[in-house]
């Protein structure tokens, strides 16, 4: 009986570190495969080929992120709060935009109007590269329901946050990021508007374009 529970304990030791040691972190994926897509994905749309550089994108999710644990960042809110990940307990429907570059027409009204929609559902993040200052302005177009954060390379503890998805994937980008902070997907950027579509054809654009990752995220 006592060979049997120093057995039963060991075990109980050693399979959550096995666990642990073969999860794949959405960062270590980036840094194994970042350099590669970068090479490729510059020299397609030095050529041009838009439409390659897509491809590459979309096969770098689903061939090496999709599935990969989203790193546990503590997020700092322009409220003064953190927020660490790991703490939210629903999926989680991440935007990243920066400070200095104006959201597309429709947008930020679709974002709003379906974060008002699903809250009790999803935690709604958004990440603005920037500081404080800069990003307490353009907080202001975004709902209360949505949690605002923001991160700077010259800020303390954010250089792991930039150089993970500010310098790799870019901005505007959606994760899609289920309650075990499993990636279920990634998306550039919102709807495609054309320069003159009337602002209700954006807004209408935008939200049919943000509901449909959001039901492919609450539906897991």
């Amino acid at each position: 009986m006592k060979n049997l529970l120093v057995i039963l304990f060991f075990l109980s030791q050693f399979f959550p570190l096995f666990g642990q040691e073969n999860e794949r972190l959405f960062s270590d994926a980036i840094r194994a495969n970042f350099s590669k897509f970068k090479q490729q994905s510059n020299k397609a749309y030095k050529s041009g080929d838009f439409e390659r550089g897509q491809f590459l994108f979309d096969s770098l999710v689903q061939n090496q992120l999709i599935g990969s644990k989203f790193n546990d960042f503590t997020l700092k809110r322009v409220s003064d709060r953190k927020l660490k990940m790991s703490k939210v307990k629903k999926p989680i429907f991440l935007v990243t935009y920066a400070a200095w570059c104006v959201p597309g027409k429709g947008e930020i009204l679709a974002f709003n109007k379906l974060a008002k929609e699903y809250h009790k559902e999803i935690e709604f993040v958004v990440i603005v590269w920037g500081k404080k200052q800069e990003v307490k302005k353009f907080s202001k177009k975004i709902s209360g329901q949505i949690e605002i954060c923001y991160a700077h390379k010259n800020y303390k503890n954010d250089n792991e946050i930039v150089e993970n998805m500010k310098e790799t994937l870019g901005f505007p980008t959606c994760y899609l990021i289920d309650s075990n902070l499993q990636i279920i997907d990634i998306k550039r950027g919102a709807a495609s508007v054309p320069l003159k579509t009337p602002n209700k054809k954006a807004y209408e654009m935008n939200y049919a374009l943000f509901k449909e990752r959001i039901t492919q995220l609450i539906s897991i």
